[in-house]
């Protein structure tokens, strides 16, 4: 039987939904899509098959049998076993209390955003407050047609989740933006780069002697 711990995100998606119905992979998919949790996990069609397959293997989910639609190829159904409750319970539980760090790119290019010409890094943030203040319209939306839907709030809280943390993120970039352009945050401009001559080793003394 696998570990918990060794269950990808793809892997948790696809026991989560497994547990709540029998699902062929295709279903699981479309399921993915239409809740917009690409947004959470990486997911296309094939990924998610070899998701299935793994988990299959496992011991964690199981064919209950293959049927087709129409003309449609024939697909098979799978539903969570006892073990697959068991991992995913286990997995969940890890993943909400103990924090990890997951390497997110941002902060790596703040780090070295000193490298940058202020000019630069002042446009570059800007588009990204644009393309952060589009997600968390886009969200602000998917919480209004969740709520219309009358989708109890414990199966999307994940959206109020996201929505905290784009305006924390935009909040603090306008912050920045404001300390880069009153000059309250000295930014000096970035050395120029060496010249090829400045690294041409020296000859040593006597050669031409």
């Amino acid at each position: 039987m696998a570990k918990s711990a060794e269950l990808t995100p793809l892997g948790v998606a696809s026991l989560a939904l497994l547990a709540e119905q029998p699902m062929h992979p295709y279903e699981m998919y479309q399921v993915l899509m239409a809740r917009h949790e690409d947004r959470l996990v990486k997911v296309r069609p094939g990924t998610l098959y070899h998701a299935v397959g793994r988990l299959e293997e496992s011991g964690l989910v199981e064919a209950t049998g293959t049927g087709r639609e129409g003309k449609r190829p024939e697909r098979t159904t799978y539903r969570i076993t006892p073990a697959g409750h068991a991992a995913l319970d286990a997995r969940l539980q890890a993943m909400l209390a103990t924090p990890i760090n997951e390497y997110p790119v941002f902060p790596h290019a703040i780090a070295e955003a000193h490298h940058l010409p202020a000019d630069v890094v002042t446009g570059l943030l800007e588009e990204r407050v644009v393309a952060l203040s589009a997600d968390l319209d886009f969200l602000l939306r998917a919480q209004e047609a969740v709520t219309a839907k009358g989708l109890e709030r414990k199966y999307w809280i994940d959206i109020t989740y996201q929505q905290a943390m784009l305006r924390t993120e935009i909040a603090w970039i306008r912050g920045l933006l404001e300390e880069l352009g009153t000059g309250q945050l000295p930014w000096d401009e970035p050395r120029p780069a060496p010249t090829e001559l400045s690294h041409k080793p020296k000859e040593p003394l006597g050669k031409h002697s």
